[in-house]
Parts: C-alpha cells; structure tokens; sequence
C-alpha cells in the first residue's frame, strides 16, 4: 500500500495550527478588540493543531492495523 494521504494532510495542518495558536499566544492583545477581544489566531490554530493530529492518529491506527492484518 502507498502512502496514506492523511500523514501529509496531518502534517500540513498541524505544522499550520501550531504556527497560528503560537502567532495568537504572543501577539499584541490590542489588535483583538476588532473582534470583540476574542483572540481568533488562537482558538483557529487550536482547531487546526487538533484537526492535524487527528488526521495523524488515523493515520497511524490505519497503518498499525494493516501491520496486523498482513502479519509483518
């Protein structure tokens, strides 16, 4: 079997999420009171870093049981 489609999806979210959640964690807490004081950067990067290591740990279920199944 080739490779599994969502290691590179994972990857890319996660890589993506961790950069927004960390852009939100420290940066200047003024430039939020356009969206009522709510730090958009980092609640997204959150769903981003979550939705990345889910599609990872599918990833790496699928591969553990196809490893199962074949034997090896």
């Amino acid at each position: 079997m080739g490779l599994d489609i969502r290691i590179p999806i994972g990857s890319l979210f996660t890589v993506l999420g961790a950069l927004l959640a960390g852009y939100g964690l420290f940066s200047n807490p003024a430039i939020y009171q356009r969206s009522l004081g709510i730090d958009i950067n980092l609640w997204w990067g959150a769903v981003l870093l979550l939705f990345g290591l889910a599609m990872l740990a599918l990833a790496w279920r699928a591969a553990r049981r196809a490893r199962r199944v074949t034997g090896s």
